[in-house]
């Protein structure tokens, strides 16, 4: 489960890199229930949280210049952003931005990717800790990695955040391996993702490995007809997975990727 008490390496915030801001706002209110609110001074478009109850759940901003489509960037938690980077570095990483301050004491992040070319971030907490909300409907419950090669990206992300993983046959029977991600030092409680091969012609658009997240539902198949109702699209299920629980991969208007879980306990 992923929680609000954040230890290194656990997923801590998330942002949609989004060509326009207010539109993704409303279409993630029409189908979770986020209300937007402009962080600090940014002005309507800029930089701007999504709250779910008054909790911040997540956030979006403008479409970094360096990015050809919108997508959403999963961050995790670590004590020092710049030893973090070295060390992204010295597995065979990228970054893509530097660690920079945001805000005069809010914290730090950097930008990522690893060998295979999944982009992800870091976030140094100081005064803002992350998201205020987890593992609920309308709020993050899971991360996903699809990757050309789960091998080596659990030697990378081993290597950075010292991440445990177990190995599990994928559900459906169909064969291949599904990988389980926890912080280090953490127990089976603590399991706040997953990765799994792909092959290339099956990553999208952007033909390369990438993260994505899963948000929780208490009726996934509602949730999907509020998805395409609002100008999102479907590009898998509804589906019943065999001890996970129901679930539907969609795309917001945009063409952002991530997924809608409603956990086999629920159903």
């Amino acid at each position: 489960m992923i929680t609000t008490d954040f230890v290194p390496g656990s997923p801590c915030w998330l942002d949609l890199g989004a060509p326009d801001v207010e539109v993704a706002a409303a279409f993630y209110r029409a189908v979770f229930g986020w209300r937007a609110e402009p962080y600090g001074d940014q002005g309507a478009g800029g930089y701007t949280l999504f709250r779910l109850d008054g909790k911040v759940a997540a956030a979006a901003g403008p479409l970094p210049a360096d990015r050809a489509r919108s997508a959403w960037t999963l961050y995790f938690h670590t004590p020092d952003a710049d030893e973090t980077v070295k060390t992204v570095e010295q597995a065979g990483g990228a970054v893509l931005s530097p660690p920079a301050d945001v805000g005069a004491d809010d914290g730090r992040f950097a930008r990522l990717a690893d060998p295979q070319g999944a982009e992800f971030a870091v976030w140094q907490p100081q005064r803002y800790p992350g998201f205020e909300t987890a593992d609920g409907a309308g709020s993050l419950g899971w991360t996903e990695l699809y990757t050309t090669d789960a091998a080596a990206a659990q030697t990378f992300y081993r290597t950075v955040f010292g991440w445990g993983t177990q190995d599990m046959p994928l559900p459906g029977g169909g064969g291949g391996t599904y990988t389980l991600l926890r912080p280090a030092n953490c127990s089976d409680e603590r399991m706040h993702g997953g990765l799994m091969g792909v092959p290339t012609d099956l990553l999208g658009p952007a033909g390369k490995p990438y993260w994505h997240p899963v948000f929780g539902s208490r009726d996934c198949d509602a949730t999907v007809g509020l998805v395409t109702g609002n100008g999102g699209t479907l590009s898998m299920g509804p589906e019943t997975a065999e001890g996970v629980g129901r679930l539907a991969v969609c795309n917001d208007p945009s063409g952002a990727e991530f997924v809608i879980l409603t956990p086999q306990a629920a159903l």
